[in-house]
Order: structure tokens, then C-alpha cells, then sequence
């Protein structure tokens, strides 16, 4: 699945972005509304960190786990 930031997400933002550029809308608007467009769509969103070290410091990820700090 395309996520923001990837090829694929850029690919269709931009053709999102050209087309409503194409109906009269500004280049800043375009932008916003394209990626407005794409993340309103469950298959276009982030799915967060991939791995236990994205999701941030141990201590501080929620998980319930006692700190193994020294």
C-alpha cells in the first residue's frame, strides 16, 4: 500500500494536483486538496512505524514495560 512520501503516493498526487489545477484551482489549493483527497482514503494512509525502535524511546511508547534504563 502507497503511503505519503512514497513514489507511488507522489505519482498520484501529483496527477490529483494537475487535474484541479486544470478546473481553476490555485497551485497552493491544488496541493492541499490533493493531499486532502488521497489521505480521506484508508489504502493512501500512513500506517505508522514498522518496527519497536520507529515507534520512538522505549520508555516513552506506551507499552506498559518497566524502564531498563541505568
Amino acid at each position: 500500500m502507497p503511503e505519503p512520501g512514497s513514489k507511488k503516493y507522489d505519482i498520484h498526487r501529483a496527477r490529483l494536483r494537475k487535474e484541479a489545477e486544470n478546473h481553476g484551482v490555485s497551485d497552493r489549493d491544488a496541493n492541499d486538496q490533493a493531499n486532502a483527497t488521497l489521505q480521506a482514503r484508508p489504502e493512501w494512509r500512513s500506517r505508522g512505524p514498522r518496527t519497536e525502535r520507529g515507534r520512538g524511546p522505549e520508555d516513552e511508547r506506551g507499552t506498559g514495560g518497566e524502564h531498563r534504563g541505568g
